[in-house]
This record gives C-alpha cells, sequence and structure tokens, in this order.
C-alpha cells in the first residue's frame, strides 16, 4: 500500500561528506595544510528516511489497524566509533548500510554512485570558507521513471582535527580568539519524486541559514527535522491549487501541475533563450528530435540540469526516452562513450577531453551559447533546419518575450518586504513561462500538425513515404530524421489513440475553417486558388509549399432565399487566439508542524490540516468545483495518512462531481483491498461508498492492453480478395467509403478472376500519387485565379485540344470546367458550371478521312455548344462530365455537398483506374465507378417540392469514418459570449451522439465540426441536455450522467446514482435560470439534482420499470413507461394522475410522448402504430384524438415547435427502410408537410431556437438534415 501512496516532497534525504577519522588521519598525514591535500573521497554519512517517528508511535497512533502507515524505513548515521563501512545491497535491490540502524532506502537510490554526484568537481578541504553552492540532479530507473535531487554544499569550520558539527567546538575557538584551519565541505541532498526544483532550492536555502548559527544543535538533528517536515508536505493534485508551507524565513510554495497530463514546470523556463540564440535553441531541438548524442557543459553545475531540463519541457507533449544524465561528475566522463543516443552533461573544463575522446557527439556549451561537433565516424551532415515557417514564427515570439526581470522592476516601487519580493518576482516568472509553453507547443504543433493527414485510425497506419513527399524540399531532411525516432513513434501511438493531451488540445483550437471543412470532406489533396495566388506573391513558398484538402464552398448550394441568421447563429468573424487565456491560481497553507517529532505532534498536525480543509470546503462556493475537487483530494489524503479509511474514500468520492481527472483510481483500488472485514461492512451498508467500490474492481476486472502498435503504408506483396483490398485502399488513403472501394474493385477486376495482384494495386496506387504531385505543379495565372474561387481547386487537366472557343486545356475543378487557352497569354473561357450543364454527348466530327471523337456540351444560358477533339481522352472526359454533372444535380436536390465531393472522388478514381489499366477495357471498367450517373438514370431523383423548399443543409457527423453511424441523440446548444473565452467558443453548437460513446460537435454557425468524435464511455448513449452554459449533461445506457465542460470539450464530472440505463433528463429553470435538474432510468427510478453541488436532493422510485421519458411543466414531472404515463408532483414526488394504455393490443406499448402546454394536450404513439393520439389534459377520461400517418410504419420521436408538432418515423419504399418527418398542426390536427428526408429511420429530433429543425437518421445513411421551420 506504502508504494500507491503518493509521495510527500520529500523521499529520501542524505548527510553526504567526509568522516572525521578520514579528515584527522588526513590532516596529520600532510601536516594540516589544506591545499596540499588531494580532493578526498565522499561518503554518505547520514541517511534520512521516512517514517520518522517510532514505528511504536505509528502503532499507536494508527488505531484502526490498516497497514497504509506501516514502514520499516527510518534515518541512520555511521557512529563515531565504528570504522567505515561500505555499502552492501540486498537481495530486493535495495540499498543497505552494514553495521548501522536497520532502515530501508528506496531501490532506486543508489548510496554508492550519489556521493560523487553531490560533489562532481570533487570534494576539497579549504583553507577559507566559500559561498554555500546548490546544484540539480535527475535519476532515472530501468522503466524510464525519473526521480530528482536537489544537492546544497556548505563548508563546516575545522579546528584541532575536529568538525564543528555540533557548534561546540567552533564556539569555544571563538571565544578563545582561534581562527579555524580550515573549512570542509558537507552536502544536503533532498531526493524527490517531483521536480520541485525552486521549492526544494529554497527549502535547503532556509536549512542552510539555521546551520550556520553557532549555539545550534547537532547538524544530523536539524536535518533529521528539516527532512521529517518535506516528508509531511503533500504534492497538491493537478489543477489550480498550489500549497504553501512556511519554512523560516521564506513561505515556500509548491506549485501543481496544470492537468494530470501535463508535467510539473518549477524551474525558469526562459533559461535557455538567455543563453543561446533563437536560432541554436531551435538547432538543440532538433539535435533531440532527432535523437541525437548530445552534452551540454557548462562551469555552473546548477545550469547543466535546468537548461538540459527546459529543453524537455520545451519538446512536451513529446518525451525523450533515451539515457538522460544531465550532470555527469568527473569520474563518470566515460558514459559518453555510449553507443546509443543520450543527453548527458558535464562541467566545461572537460570540453577538450570530451570532445578528443567521444564520437558522434553534439557539444553545446551553455556559458558561450556555441554548438559543435566532436570527431565523427562516418560523414554526418550538419544538423538539418527546423521546418521554415514553423522556425520563423518561432524566432518571432522569442524576439517578442521580456526575459529580464530588472525592466519589469523600472517602474515598481521599492519593497523592503520579502515575501511581496518573493510574490512579484514569481508572478512575473510564472507569466514568463506561460509565454515560453505557449510559443514551444506552438512550434511542436507547426511541425507536426499535418502529420494527422496521413493517418488512418481504424487500421492504425501511418503513410510515412507519402507525409515526406509531401514536405517542402527544404524541410524534407529534418523530417526524414525525426520519422526514424522511437520518440516519433510514441507521438504516432498517441495521435492514433486519439489522445486530447496539450498537442491536440492546441492543434483543435487553431485550426482554420479550412481545417474544419477538411474533417467533413476527405477529397484528394490539391492546392486551392487561395493557396496559389499567396504562393505566387511570396516566392519562398515555392519552397515552403503546404499541401491542403479543398473543400466545396457551402454557399454554392444554399438556396437564395434562404435568411441572414439571427445574433446566436449567426458566424462571429475572429482570426485564430494566440495567446491561452491565463488560469486563476489559488493557494492553500499547510499548517506548521511542531518539533519534536513525536505521534502527537504528528497526529495534532494532521488533525489540524484536516480542519484547515473542511473549513475551506464549508466557506467554498459550490460552483467552484475545480477548487473543491482538489480539497477533497487532499482531505481524502489526509484522511488516509490518519488511517480513516471510509472517510478517505468518501472525499474521493467526491470526485465524481467536483473533477474526474483526478481520481486515484489505483490508489482507491488498494483502498479497498486492504479494508478490514468491519470497514468493507460499514462501507457496503453506504449506497455511495458501495457503488464506488463496484466501480472500481469492475474497472480492474475490465482493464484491457491498448493496443499501441503502429504500421507504415507498404504496398501489398500477395494478390488480395475484396476485404484485403478495402483494407489495404483505406490504409492508402485513397479514399475510405467502403462502398466507392467495392466499386473501384470491380472496376479493377473488370474480365477477370475477382481478386485484384500486387502489380495492378502498384498501377493503380502510383498513378494516383503521381497525378496528385503534378497536380501540385499547376500554376495558374493571376489573370485565370481571379476567375475561380478561392477555395477551387484544378483536378485534372486534358491535353492540349481543338475546341470551338480555341486551343487549350480543358481543367476541371469541384465547381465547373474552363477552358485553359494556349497562346502568349494564358486566358480563360468558361465552358459552364456542373449546375449549368442541359446534356453531355459523346460524339465524333469528319475531318478529311477520320472520325475525330469530341466532346459536346450544352447548357442553360448558352446557346453555343461546347465542342472538344479530345481524340483518345474523349471516352474518359464523357464520363467525367457525367458523373460530375449528376453528383451537382444531387448535391443541390438533396442540400448535401458531400455528393458532389464523392463524384469528384469517383471521377479521380476513374483517371487513375485507366491510366493504371492502359487496356480496351479500361473506359468500361471506369464506368464502374460512375455511381451518381447511374442512379440518375436508373431512379430519376425527384425530390418533393415540399420537401425541397423546408430542407436548408444536410451534413453528416460520420466523415472520414468507413462506414456511417446512426445518430442517437442530437442537442442545439445557443451561442454566448464569455471574455475568457476564444470568440469561436461562442458561436452556437450542434452535438451528435454516435454509436459506443461517441460525440461529435459541429460549429452551428457554419455547420463545420468543430470536435471530432470525443468518447463518454463506451456504450449508447440515450440523452443530451444543456443544463447551463458551461455544461452539458449526457445520459449513458452505462448508468452514468457524464457532464462536458463546453468550455474545455472534456468530461470531468460524472453522476453515478442511477443504478440502470439513464433515458432521459430535464432541466427546471426558475425566472430563467436553471435551478434543478431530473434524470430518470429505465429501472423507475427519478432523482432530482442541485445543479450547482450535484447532490441528490430527492428521488422517487416508481411503482413499475421501463421509464423511457419524462417531461416537466408547472411543477408536475410527466413519467412515460411502456404501459402508461405518471404525473408526480416535483416536490414530494406524490402521484397526481396515471393515464393509462387504452389500446386493445396487449403486445403495444407508449414509444413516446410530448407534451404541448399551451393547448393543455399530451400527444402519445405506441410501438408498431402509425397512429398519434391526443388527450386533453384536463380530462383524460375523454377518447383522445387520433391522427394517422399515411406511408409510416411507426413513430420514433416528436417534437413542439411553435404551434406544430414535427415527427419522426420509420417507413418502408420499395422494400427498404425510409425516414419521414411530418409536420403537424396542433391546432387543425391535420399533417401540412411530409418531408422525405432520409433513407433511413428518423432516430433524433431537435429544435435550433424553434427557426430550425434538425433530424438525425439511422445507420444506413448517418446523415443530420436541417430543416427551416415556417
Amino acid at each position: 500500500m506504502e508504494d500507491a501512496l503518493p509521495s510527500g516532497l520529500l523521499e529520501v534525504c542524505l548527510l553526504v561528506g567526509v568522516p572525521r577519522e578520514q579528515l584527522r588521519s588526513q590532516l596529520q598525514d600532510t601536516e594540516r595544510k589544506p591545499r596540499s591535500l588531494l580532493p578526498l573521497h565522499p561518503e554518505v554519512l547520514s541517511v534520512f528516511v521516512p517514517p520518522f517517528i517510532n514505528r511504536d508511535d505509528i502503532h499507536s497512533t494508527n488505531t484502526s489497524g490498516n497497514n497504509f502507515n506501516r514502514g520499516k524505513r527510518r534515518s541512520f548515521r555511521k557512529k563515531k566509533e565504528r570504522p567505515k563501512l561500505e555499502n552492501a545491497k540486498t537481495l530486493n535491490g535495495e540499498q543497505k548500510a552494514p553495521g548501522t540502524e536497520d532502515i530501508t532506502v528506496p531501490k532506486d537510490i543508489d548510496l554508492i554512485g550519489l556521493p560523487q554526484l553531490c560533489f562532481p568537481g570533487g570534494l576539497y578541504i579549504t583553507s577559507e570558507p566559500r559561498e554555500d553552492h546548490i546544484h540539480f540532479l535527475v535519476f532515472t530507473d530501468v522503466c524510464g521513471n525519473r526521480t530528482y535531487g536537489v544537492v546544497a554544499q556548505y563548508y563546516q569550520p575545522m579546528q584541532d582535527g575536529c568538525i564543528a558539527s555540533n557548534g561546540q567546538t567552533q564556539w569555544e575557538s571563538v571565544r578563545a580568539g582561534k581562527k579555524p584551519g580550515c573549512f570542509v565541505p558537507v552536502a544536503v541532498c533532498v531526493i524527490s519524486r517531483y521536480p520541485y526544483f525552486n521549492a526544494l532550492k529554497d527549502c535547503l536555502s532556509c536549512l542552510l541559514v539555521q546551520l550556520r548559527s553557532f549555539k545550534d544543535l547537532d547538524v544530523d538533528d536539524h536535518v533529521k527535522e528539516f527532512a521529517a517536515k518535506l516528508f509531511l508536505i503533500p504534492s497538491p493534485p493537478p489543477g489550480p491549487l498550489h500549497l504553501v508551507f512556511n519554512m523560516k524565513p521564506l513561505q515556500i510554495i509548491i506549485p501543481s501541475r496544470e492537468d494530470p497530463d501535463s508535467p510539473v514546470i518549477d524551474l525558469d523556463l526562459h533559461l535557455p533563450l538567455l543563453c543561446f540564440k533563437p536560432e541554436q535553441v531551435l538547432q538543440i531541438i532538433t539535435c533531440i528530435l532527432t535523437e541525437r548524442k548530445m552534452v551540454f557543459f557548462s562551469s555552473d553545475w546548477a545550469l547543466l540540469t535546468l537548461v538540459a531540463e527546459c529543453f524537455m519541457l520545451y519538446l512536451h507533449p513529446l518525451q525523450w526516452q533515451h539515457t538522460f544524465v544531465p550532470l555527469l561528475s568527473r569520474h563518470m566522463l566515460d558514459f559518453v562513450m555510449a553507443p546509443t543516443s543520450f543527453l548527458m552533461g558535464c562541467h566545461a573544463d572537460h570540453f577538450e577531453e570530451v570532445s578528443t575522446e567521444g564520437e558522434d557527439l553534439v557539444l553545446i556549451n551553455i556559458d558561450d551559447g556555441n554548438i559543435s561537433y566532436s570527431k565523427m565516424v562516418e560523414e554526418e551532415p550538419e544538423i538539418p533546419d527546423v521546418p521554415a515557417q514553423a522556425a520563423e514564427a518561432f524566432k518571432k515570439r522569442a524576439e517578442s518575450l521580456h526575459l529580464h526581470y530588472d525592466l519589469e522592476l523600472c517602474h515598481l516601487r521599492a519593497t523592503t518586504d520579502l515575501g511581496e519580493l518573493q510574490m512579484r518576482r514569481r508572478a512575473w516568472q510564472q507569466k514568463l513561462n506561460t509565454e515560453v509553453q505557449q510559443m514551444t507547443l506552438q512550434l511542436i504543433v507547426n511541425i507536426f500538425r499535418e502529420v494527422k493527414d496521413h493517418l488512418n485510425y481504424e487500421h492504425r497506419v501511418f503513410n510515412s513515404e507519402e507525409f515526406l513527399k509531401t514536405r517542402a524540399i527544404g524541410d524534407q531532411p529534418f523530417y526524414g530524421k525525426v520519422l526514424e525516432t522511437f520518440m516519433f513513434h510514441s507521438f504516432l501511438k498517441a495521435r492514433l489513440n486519439r489522445k486530447m493531451d496539450a498537442f491536440a488540445r492546441l492543434e483543435l483550437s487553431t485550426q482554420s475553417e479550412e481545417d474544419r471543412f477538411n474533417l467533413m470532406f476527405r477529397t484528394p489533396r490539391r492546392l486551392t486558388m487561395g493557396k496559389m495566388a499567396s504562393k505566387r506573391l511570396n516566392s519562398q513558398n515555392i519552397i515552403n509549399r503546404r499541401m491542403v484538402i479543398s473543400m466545396p464552398n457551402l454557399q454554392d448550394i444554399k438556396l437564395p432565399e434562404s435568411p441572414t441568421r439571427k445574433s446566436s447563429l449567426r458566424r462571429i468573424e475572429s482570426g485564430i487566439a494566440v495567446e491561452k487565456p491565463s488560469k486563476s491560481i489559488s493557494t492553500f497553507k499547510i499548517p506548521e508542524i511542531h518539533f519534536p517529532l513525536m505521534s502527537h505532534c504528528v497526529h495534532s498536525y494532521y488533525t489540524e490540516f484536516f480542519n484547515h480543509l473542511s473549513k475551506a470546503i464549508n466557506t467554498l462556493p459550490p460552483d467552484n468545483s475545480a477548487l473543491l475537487a482538489r480539497y477533497f483530494y487532499l482531505r481524502g489524503l489526509i484522511s488516509l495518512m490518519q488511517g480513516k479509511l471510509l472517510n478517505a474514500l468518501s472525499d474521493f468520492q467526491n470526485l465524481d462531481k467536483t473533477d474526474l481527472r483526478i481520481f486515484p483510481t489505483e490508489l482507491v483500488r488498494k483502498i479497498v483491498e486492504t479494508l478490514p472485514p468491519s470497514e468493507r461492512f460499514q462501507a457496503d451498508r453506504k449506497p455511495e461508498l458501495k457503488r464506488l467500490i463496484s466501480l472500481v474492481m469492475e474497472q480492474q476486472r475490465e482493464v484491457t492492453k491498448i493496443d499501441d502498435h503502429v504500421k507504415h503504408f507498404e504496398l501489398p506483396r500477395t494478390h488480395m480478395q475484396l476485404d484485403d483490398f478495402v483494407k489495404r485502399i483505406q490504409e492508402s488513403g485513397i479514399v475510405r467509403d467502403t462502398d466507392t472501394i467495392h466499386r473501384l474493385f470491380d472496376a479493377l477486376t473488370v474480365g477477370q478472376q475477382k481478386q485484384i495482384d500486387p502489380e495492378t494495386f502498384r498501377d493503380f496506387y502510383n498513378y494516383w500519387k503521381e497525378t496528385e504531385a503534378e497536380a501540385q505543379e499547376v500554376n495558374l495565372p493571376p489573370a485565370v485565379i481571379e476567375h475561380l474561387d478561392k477555395n477551387e481547386c484544378v483536378y485534372k487537366l486534358s491535353c492540349s485540344v481543338k475546341t470551338n472557343y480555341g486551343v487549350g486545356k480543358i481543367a476541371l475543378t469541384q465547381k465547373r470546367l474552363f477552358l485553359l487557352t494556349e497562346g502568349g497569354r494564358p486566358g480563360y473561357v468558361h465552358i459552364a458550371a456542373f449546375r449549368e450543364i442541359e446534356d453531355v454527348k459523346n460524339t465524333t466530327v469528319a475531318f478529311l478521312l477520320l472520325r475525330i471523337p469530341t466532346l459536346r456540351i450544352e447548357t442553360i444560358y448558352k446557346k453555343q455548344v461546347f465542342e472538344a477533339n479530345l481524340k483518345t481522352e474523349c471516352d474518359l472526359w464523357y464520363l467525367i462530365v457525367k458523373e460530375m454533372w449528376a453528383g451537382k444535380k444531387m448535391a443541390d436536390d438533396h442540400k448535401d455537398p458531400q455528393y458532389i465531393q464523392q463524384a469528384l472522388t469517383n471521377v479521380l478514381l476513374m483517371d487513375a483506374v485507366v491510366g493504371a489499366l492502359q487496356s480496351s477495357k479500361a473506359i468500361y471498367a471506369a464506368s464502374k465507378l460512375s455511381y451518381f450517373d447511374r442512379m440518375k438514370n436508373e431512379v430519376p431523383m425527384m425530390i418533393p417540392k415540399t420537401t425541397s423548399e423546408t430542407l436548408k443543409h444536410k451534413i453528416n457527423p460520420s466523415a472520414g469514418e468507413t462506414f456511417p453511424q446512426a445518430i442517437d441523440v442530437l442537442l442545439y446548444t445557443p451561442g454566448h459570449l464569455d471574455i475568457s473565452e476564444r470568440p469561436d467558443n461562442a458561436h452556437p453548437k450542434l452535438w451528435c451522439a454516435l454509436n459506443e460513446g461517441k460525440v461529435v460537435v459541429f460549429d452551428a454557425s457554419t455547420w463545420t465540426i468543430q470536435q471530432h468524435c470525443f468518447r463518454v464511455g463506451r456504450c449508447k448513449l440515450t440523452c443530451m441536455v444543456m443544463v447551463e452554459q458551461s455544461q452539458v449533461w449526457i445520459g449513458s445506457q452505462d448508468s452514468i450522467i457524464y457532464i462536458i465542460n463546453t468550455h474545455s470539450m472534456s468530461c470531468n464530472k460524472q453522476l453515478n446514482d442511477h443504478r440502470s440505463d439513464i433515458t432521459d433528463i430535464v432541466v427546471e429553470k426558475k425566472n430563467g435560470i436553471p435551478s434543478e435538474a431530473y434524470s430518470s432510468s429505465l429501472d423507475g427510478t427519478v432523482i432530482a439534482w442541485n445543479i450547482s453541488t450535484l447532490k441528490v436532493n430527492r428521488a422517487f422510485q416508481l411503482p413499475c420499470q421501463n421509464l423511457t421519458s419524462i417531461k416537466l411543466h408547472n411543477d408536475q414531472l410527466w413519467c412515460g413507461t411502456g404501459s402508461c404515463i405518471f404525473v408526480m408532483s416535483t416536490y414530494e414526488f406524490r402521484l397526481q394522475m396515471k393515464i393509462e394504455h387504452h389500446l386493445k393490443d396487449v403486445c403495444s406499448y407508449f414509444l413516446c410522448f410530448q407534451l404541448f402546454p399551451e393547448r393543455n394536450e399530451v400527444w402519445a404513439s405506441y410501438s408498431g402504430s402509425s397512429d398519434l393520439y391526443i388527450w386533453n389534459t384536463r380530462d383524460f377520461s375523454s377518447t383522445p384524438q387520433k391522427i394517422h400517418l399515411q406511408d409510416c410504419s411507426e413513430i420514433t420521436c416528436m417534437i413542439q415547435v411553435k404551434n406544430q408538432m414535427w415527427v419522426g418515423s420509420s417507413g418502408t419504399s420499395q422494400g427498404k427502410i425510409k425516414g419521414k418527418i411530418y409536420v403537424i398542426s396542433a391546432e387543425k390536427k391535420t399533417v401540412e408537410k411530409e418531408l422525405f428526408g432520409h433513407a433511413d429511420t428518423v432516430k433524433a429530433l431537435c429544435s435550433a431556437e424553434d427557426r430550425y429543425v434538425l433530424s438525425g437518421a439511422g445507420k444506413e445513411e448517418g446523415k443530420i438534415a436541417i430543416w427551416k421551420v415556417e
């Protein structure tokens, strides 16, 4: 259990120096002349290991009988009368000192090598006292876990061969007027699990002040008290709470990490920027990213570790995975001969020795800011440059930083208060650290942002070759090295696991509008006109070109009469936010620790600590859940140290409702496993603890190994059947849609056995990639670009052909055909927009004795028919134009821009098939991919006028997936302005729940994906509601309500009080302010929640189960079950009325119902029925009205919008399931509109401010339709 307890500030403390007997003999041998002494061999004089009170005291303090605080470790020091003893290892690898008290030292602490690191330059006796010195250490175990050390060296005076370790000898010598003969260095080393460099430096500085006092007690006693105090200081949990404690004369602050995935930062991050120019900082970052062998040099031991640690933090969330020893003593220089990658540091005095002896080393001199190389075994190229655009942005931002604190002090008044000086400096440093973090994180994002475009998440494939080819020529050496590293491999694993770390959050928050469109439409990569124009303006961009995925102009398919959206739906134009808003940080003062350290003192300290935390919890407003969570966490730890296990479990259980991210799962599991039977019995009697124990133990049983392999794309070497071909094409990144790949398979296997050989696949793949690369080189003149939209791309160019518009090349974009005329100055001649085409014909014209294949295109607005003598290309262009024409027609009719993108993919696949097959059957094979043209010919795509007029747009939340996914729930949340958030977070949002707990969020002002697919749980989601501006509650079939923070778009709270599937959540508002939330579960439980505290106000169990939905009106809760609808009072949950199932068919049951309070009506439907039943709420004894819906198999959902009821249904047409929406007048009780919008059951409906209705379809279609409300 001890291993599971979070470490305190201190892991172990050591006193290192030279034994007195050795000193005495050395001085006698050299006649007491310090200058003639050789460096002495330092040894561990004392080790101080927790716990620091006797075992008997521990047993008496922990009366509960738990095993948490029972340890064997104490402190020891070497006795004067004992001879020098060598340290030995125990069988389990733990270090022991024989002949001392029986203690256990942490097994990863090397007592033999540590003394050298405490005196890395050697231990010398001096004749004059020297300044105290502090330096820093980092230790790494075989598993890569790091431990940190802070070492303080000070000098003890020595008189007549005696060290004044207890102050007595020195005091007497001073009184006698004697001057100390020499000074002996002693080191105090504090080792911690956390890199609290500044905090521990301050602590040791305070200790050194006390050790200087002449009349102090024995040094060992002082150091032991110091170590005991640090051991009792807990490390703060991640989040906005720092801990403060008093270490006279300073106040010590223990900073927390920003979030659970962030590192602890307690050092000055700008140090490397003071030592190196920005260009050199980038060079060093490149060396780390390419995993070179690096050695830092400095004449200041402290700088070695601090600068190396800064560079490690600059790379976050990437992590260095090789040897990391930022400080080597002079006896350890042979470490730099290691054959693998490493980062080490040593004194500048050893520069020549290391550069001469070492091979393939990058030598970084911190003192003069130089970077050089040792001798090279092979001719190693120079350090490659960081990608140019990322480097330029980094240098600009680095130059804007204010790195000198003295400049900040110029305008401030002077202060004589040490505490105020500390706070000023700390606040300035914290602000600067934040700016440096943002700058370096932006650098990492800029370098690796486009990696995601070459990932296949389903098959966990990274197409490294393709990624490298698409980099600018000057950037390829950099990426060529980085892509081979362990660090990048781990980065890929995190991306494929969709880890929401600092990289992902910044990448998401700085996405351009174009990037968000790319999430929705996966089309082949081409250069947009906007990018092409900017490339021409900046000649450097010819080298530093970035490839982008093109998008259609959504405005192109909107109806002309579509109204401008009002404020909450209007898009707010803004640039990408550069700086992250600073988060407010709170501090908590830890109570004083009183000495001597007896059991009652420790008990008193924990009691006071507990009381202070309880007071803070009780006085904190409930809406400050982030701070509450930290207080609960700390109080849980204190209860644990006191042996009060049930209290600890209760506090940890509160984290579910305050901040789930810091819940210590492993610690709670260990607590549960060590609970004595009596306490386990008590826990089982408390429902909330019983639930907590059950969940934690279930999680342990369900733990499955995360699939974290990464494949690099390779061309197949064997014949492929259909399933293998689908997988290979998806891995290649060419196309992901399974149905399209099936058609491609049919095309490539025309006239042969239904399998594809490796040569055919290779030819097809190479032609596709070559075409893509050639399209990147298309460089249109400005006179042509100005005729095209900035987001248009040229996808295909014909050969030079003769047309009736002149000689030139026919160009295809996603919107139009145009002729790129040839001659002195290339020009633009419009042929046709795809929506303007009236007919396309493939004919021949006579020329002398020949018949030349000709393409004829008739348009609506032009009398003149376009003719092009395309010769051998004619058949292919005929297929291409007809497919694009049909795709555009279908996109316009269905208001779905994805159709034109799919048609574009089809025609590019046709082109690749023809290019790869090179046979007489090539055109016939390509025709297999004419999906939309065939649909137009086989099934007339007539859309009813009512549907066409009401339907405004369609979006696809399954974009990029291999199959469409059913839409289970929809939620619209209006926009709002919050000065703490980025402007685009003020946009309205559409939340869409897909299968297995996945949620996609759209920006409802542009209908682009804002957040692609985050997950809450693993079960089907059943309901979503916006409880307040910052919270969306999501109910799941796993009986948990997940609470999403709408600012961070993450789940950090959950409610676990239900025991069955969550079925519905409603919110009660008083004076427009949310006051209570009600949730229901399938087993008939209804719970009323306090929204601020997330505590249960009331709970009620219905007399029957199968509770499927609840509605709220006038302090009444309407609960729909299969057999009846209950009406309950919200105050007492008292039954007021009951609406019985009235149909004769005993197999049917209530499927859904909706209140119409303005008309005193309740509308309901039954399973398997196409009828709507309407009751008057004032008289349930009368027969309900019935509305029959034609061509409807079953009513699936309904919502009230204004004076209408919108009803979603399931029906069949030509043997296929279809989804239809009925708009019913509440006044006339008649169907006003029948809307044919979906190719599958309508599963969900929601309203957007009563001006739009959004409908979601089942898994056959998986799309969302946006309808205008009249």
